[in-house]
């Protein structure tokens, strides 16, 4: 695989066949992202084994990231389905409606009236349309319609600008959690965090739940609340990475602060050693077309050039017409992008200070390969620690993670530029597993005769953060 970034891919009734999934993996698709705002637990548990019996047959390291829910504010269900809103019309929001009409609906979110006040401005079905809080009277919220359009059951509501109370984690995701948990889901993502805590929170729940199965995932955190602009270095440090969640949060800050946040957010990650993924309507237009919008390549090429370790899809690959088409068009635009990238590891590397050997190490090897003109960066890695660091600099040398523990590689999936590899062995012996390590990349065409590669390991052999060594090799002629 010459493609450095990496292809989350929502799977859904469009991709739940195993021929189409196949199709998707063999078209590059790195993660799959199981939502959970959608289907039953047992839907959840039989498509995590499709996915790794798949992954499996295809010799194919595949992560599966569990995607909560959290805490959906919407309307309630009307009368006829759906309604029309007038611009200038009076409309209430009724925390006590069972079923609306073209003068109220309900809320699932009961607190809702608590939260807002005169002349706040809520955006309901994706700011599609929008109501102004005239005044808010015990369970009602009185509003007039600001933009107007169609309103159908359930749609989502945001108060721009934030400020709503609704925990992170709710009971359905708690019990989400023990889900994920028994078919050990590679990362979990949390919806809607504001600080550090939410995925403290989370974190908590999930070892809890993984114990029993020995499992502890890598927590993504959803950017997609105002306040979690501010808590964005806690909440990285909080989390194993970030999901910039472009959706919910360009409603509740607005269309135009969102290209400039997906920057920084990229920025920020990279720079604190966490992953980020690029998410929401990247290819939106591929749910109906063959083909995606010029704008659409754009877009996706734009979060590779910013460092994105991943691009994500969603309803095009969940519900859309052309699944396998999509992740192949993405794919394309990833590897184009990427050979416009500049190589600055000098930069990087001005000012900066490693206080950790293993750290060092990963940092030399990245410099050493790419001035030699190396085939490959190989590491010999537990836990996936010097992957990471490797994978948070451009270079334009291909790095191969191996390492004999499953979890690490599908975690590494994620990883920028990163191929993780499963190597078995029981050796203790350096120098023989070296050369284990050197005759699992010839099998899988990474080096050849006489290519030269970067290798780092630690002694003693099999201990987690401990890589201590750089070593360059060149395979037998």
């Amino acid at each position: 695989m010459s493609r450095a970034t990496k292809i989350v891919a929502t799977i859904g009734p469009a991709s739940s066949s195993p021929d189409i999934l196949e199709r998707m993996l063999a078209a590059g698709v790195d993660v799959v992202r199981l939502n959970f705002s959608h289907g039953k637990a047992q839907d959840h548990i039989d498509r995590a084994q499709l996915i790794r019996e798949t992954a499996t047959r295809l010799g194919k390291s595949v992560a599966i990231m569990a995607d909560l829910q959290g805490p959906k504010i919407r309307v309630g269900r009307f009368k006829d389905g759906k309604v029309m809103l007038q611009p200038g019309q009076k409309f209430t929001l009724d925390a006590t409606c069972e079923v609306g009409d073209e003068t109220r609906c309900g809320l699932d979110y009961k607190d809702l009236p608590r939260d807002v006040h005169a002349g706040d401005r809520l955006l309901l079905n994706d700011g599609l349309i929008v109501l102004t809080v005239e005044r808010v009277s015990g369970e009602q919220i009185h509003t007039v319609v600001t933009i107007g359009g169609e309103l159908s059951n359930n749609k989502g509501i945001n108060k721009q600008g934030g400020g709503l109370s609704a925990p992170a984690l709710t009971a359905k995701d708690m019990e989400d959690i023990r889900t994920a948990m028994s078919f050990q889901a590679d990362y979990l993502a949390v919806s809607f965090p504001k600080n550090a805590t939410d995925m403290e929170l989370a974190r908590q729940l999930a070892n809890v739940a993984g114990e029993p199965y020995h499992h502890k995932p890598a927590l993504i955190a959803k950017i997609e609340r105002v306040e979690a602009i501010p808590a964005l270095a806690e909440i990285l440090r909080a989390s194993d990475g970030i999901m910039v969640a472009r959706g919910d949060l360009a409603v509740e800050v607005g269309n135009p602060a969102v290209p400039a946040l997906q920057k920084r957010m990229i920025r920020m990650a990279r720079e604190m050693d966490r992953v980020v993924i690029t998410a929401t309507q990247m290819m939106e237009s591929m749910i109906v077309n063959a083909v995606p919008t010029r704008a659409e390549v754009s877009d996706v090429a734009n979060a590779v050039l910013d460092g994105t370790d991943a691009v994500m899809l969603s309803a095009e690959t969940a519900a859309g017409k052309y699944p396998v088409e999509t992740v192949e068009a993405m794919a394309s635009i990833c590897e184009a992008a990427e050979t416009y990238e500049e190589v600055k590891l000098e930069h990087d590397f001005v000012n900066k200070q490693f206080t950790r050997i293993d750290q060092s190490i990963a940092m030399a090897a990245l410099f050493t390969a790419h001035h030699l003109g190396c085939k490959a960066i190989v590491a010999l890695t537990e836990s996936g620690s010097t992957a990471l660091w490797m994978s948070r600099h451009r270079v334009n040398v291909p790095i191969y993670a191996l390492s004999r523990s499953e979890t690490s590689v599908r975690r590494m999936a994620l990883y920028r530029n990163v191929r993780p590899m499963l190597l078995s062995f029981s050796t203790t012996d350096r120098d023989a597993l070296l050369n284990q390590a050197e005759a699992r990349l010839i099998e899988k065409n990474a080096v050849a005769s006489g290519d030269s590669y970067a290798i780092t390991c630690g002694e003693p052999i099999g201990t987690a953060g401990g890589t201590n060594m750089l070593k360059v090799m060149r395979v037998p002629r």
